[in-house]
């Protein structure tokens, strides 16, 4: 059984399909787009700073210094670590 997938809207970007069990990160650069800053693609640099505006999601592990308790209740993530449980709307930060 695969995966559900999902569309991945970026505000002013690309959309592009995820499935559930991949990061929304890699979802974008397999699909050829570079809407959203890559970096260390291990939840530690923060490059990948986004907000989800709209959709359900689940995250791995990020850095607390990259976001914070606070960022997190305001709907920001790190793309590498960010898997989508339906359909996101996503701004880049």
């Amino acid at each position: 059984m695969s995966a559900a997938v999902h569309r991945i809207s970026i505000v002013g970007g690309n959309e592009f399909a995820c499935p559930e069990d991949e990061r929304v990160l890699i979802a974008m650069e397999r699909c050829g787009f570079d809407d959203i800053g890559v970096g260390c693609r291990g939840g530690g640099c923060g490059f990948c700073r986004v907000r989800v505006v709209e959709g359900q999601y689940r995250t791995g592990k990020m850095s607390a210094e990259k976001i914070s308790p606070e960022d997190r209740a305001a709907g920001y993530v790190l793309a590498c670590r960010l898997y989508p449980l339906g359909d996101l709307m996503i701004e880049v930060d």
